[in-house]
């Protein structure tokens, strides 16, 4: 790992998989709050809410499963957040540790897959949102929201930061208007009666996409707790994390659920759009501009997240230090990769979003099982950062305990999972279609891999920290300099 200097003052961010020495610890834990709370408010979140209704649960029913989904899920995205500061790494250069310097590709390939496979769903429903609701040509709404996201990607860290606070000043108190329609009945849909009712399918469907919008953020949701002091408390980063992503996502995927069964809505952002002007002329024509603003910057922290993912792979293979100019073009091929596939993909918004997160759950799981156990229950936040950056370290070249571990949660997930329209196993047939295939996979790996973890050289780690305390610490005194 090479020597940094300090930052200059710098638009674009100059880190990307190295290191944050505590001399550019610049992080706020105030801004945690903030950046996942609008991370979950914008137009994505709303046809979550579609999900439940779809399949013939009632507005009740719906929202219970949507609080348990996310209060379960942003368990486990809070958690990861409080490796940033400790480690100061991004989190895939932290997971060599439980998979080893190569061997953590596995688990990088399924996370890119998830940052690309959020960006497709975003830009599916971005160019169906904006054409039904404004007639613009949704190509053009595709490539201005990819344009946007690009660049705030290339700014990177601090810039996001700062674009998701200006958004929710004006987002707030818009969204917050509107609910206070619907509640007090100024949003449309008086005299509809809520026809749903209770199927253990439909209710698990729901609490399954509810536990997975939050659970995807895990793999990146420490690389923006990184520049934190690492003397921040875990506690509140956890507190701050939990309380902005569950809060945002809990009253969006609600409101989403009562737009598609009282107002009918097939859209959630024209449903949105409707609802407001219901209540104020314009008022929705306003917030559905705001929640999809809000989308695109949330499609700028998937791409951050995709480019620090593609040079943690090329690195584990060839080293690299990668400038602006190696992360711009990683970013842009990111996004023509992205936009391809969204323009093969017939519109169908609830189906694209469910189908997404049902995949993306099934491949995380496994790996956030493997890493909050290494992290919590066996090495207890132990770890020689520098080894992590040696293909030869303490950690292995491919660590055979993490990659058994993922693996043995993947096969355990196929006879458990339902994929609509696609693929159900046998026993999620046997169960009536009920999909608890994650579930699975979350016990099997973290089992699985403190097993495993009995064997682990303790020692050696022991010696590697010593030394690894030693060449931070010349680390640190180099960047003073």
């Amino acid at each position: 790992m090479s020597a940094s200097t300090p930052a200059s003052k710098s638009l674009i961010e100059h880190r990307s998989i190295d290191w944050v020495p505590e001399s550019e610890r610049h992080g706020k834990l105030w801004h945690q709050a903030p950046l996942w709370f609008l991370g979950n408010f914008q137009y994505f979140s709303i046809p979550i809410g579609f999900i439940g209704p779809s399949l013939g649960l009632s507005l009740g029913w719906t929202i219970l499963a949507s609080v348990l989904g996310i209060a379960v899920g942003t368990v486990f995205m809070a958690f990861h957040a409080s490796q940033g500061p400790i480690m100061g790494l991004p989190q895939m250069i932290q997971s060599r540790a439980q998979f080893g310097y190569r061997g953590v590709v596995l688990p990088l390939v399924a996370t890119l897959l998830t940052y690309v496979g959020f960006n497709i769903a975003d830009t599916v429903l971005l160019s169906e949102g904006i054409s039904s609701s404004f007639g613009l040509n949704p190509v053009l709404v595709s490539l201005l929201a990819g344009a946007v996201a690009v660049v705030l990607a290339v700014f990177g860290h601090d810039w996001v930061h700062k674009a998701f606070r200006v958004l929710l000043y004006f987002s707030l108190p818009v969204m917050t208007v509107v609910t206070l329609g619907v509640i007090f009945g100024g949003a449309g849909g008086s005299g509809v009666v809520d026809k749903g009712g209770f199927t253990l399918v439909a209710f698990m469907a729901q609490f399954a996409a509810s536990a997975a919008y939050n659970i995807t953020y895990a793999p990146y949701v420490s690389d923006y707790s990184r520049y934190l002091p690492s003397k921040t408390s875990p506690k509140a980063v956890i507190s701050a994390v939990f309380f902005g992503a569950s809060s945002a996502a809990i009253w969006l995927i609600s409101l989403g659920a009562w737009l598609a069964i009282f107002l009918g809505a097939q859209d959630g952002l024209v449903g949105l759009q409707q609802a407001g002007n219901n209540v104020f002329t314009h008022l929705g024509d306003v917030a559905a501009i705001l929640s999809a603003l809000a989308l695109v910057a949330t499609m700028g922290m998937n791409a951050y997240g995709g480019m620090l993912t593609v040079m943690t792979t090329v690195d584990s293979f060839r080293p690299v230090r990668p400038g602006p100019r190696a992360k711009a073009l990683t970013v842009l091929a990111l996004a023509v990769v992205w936009f391809i596939a969204a323009s093969a993909i017939s519109s169908n918004g609830v189906a694209t979003v469910f189908a997404a997160l049902t995949l993306m759950l099934y491949a995380l799981v496994p790996w956030t099982a493997t890493n909050l156990m290494d992290f919590f229950f066996v090495r207890r936040g132990h770890y020689a950062i520098s080894e992590l950056f040696k293909v030869s370290g303490v950690y292995g070249v491919w660590n055979w305990r993490g990659l058994v571990s993922f693996g043995a949660g993947l096969a355990a997930e196929i006879p458990f999972m339902v994929v609509q329209g696609i693929f159900v196993g046998p026993v999620a047939d046997a169960l009536g279609g009920v999909d608890i295939a994650w579930l699975v996979g979350l016990a099997v790996s973290g089992v699985v891999y403190l097993a495993l973890s009995k064997g682990i050289d303790v020692a050696a780690e022991k010696e590697a920290m010593r030394h690894d305390r030693e060449a931070l610490a010349a680390l640190m005194d180099e960047g003073n300099s």
